[in-house]
């Protein structure tokens, strides 16, 4: 996994699809459905750090963006 359509595609592999328009909601929420599976045991803990490392760093940058776009509109 690599970037965020990677961890969705992971995601989708264990029947979870997720879309609430919002970039930001959409990562939040991964990062929610993650912890659950991991900690219901169903998924490797390698998997589990990289995709929450990943999902960390997306969201960092998305705050980044939406603030950079709230600035200009000023």
């Amino acid at each position: 996994m690599k970037n965020f359509y990677d961890v969705q595609q992971f995601l989708k592999g264990y029947g979870l699809i997720i879309y609430m328009g919002k970039r930001l909601y959409d990562i939040e929420l991964a990062q929610i459905e993650l912890e659950r599976l991991y900690d219901a045991g169903i998924m490797d803990r390698l998997d589990y750090i990289q995709a929450q490392l990943i999902l960390k760093k997306e969201h960092q940058e998305e705050l980044a963006y939406l603030e950079q776009k709230e600035k200009k509109e000023k």
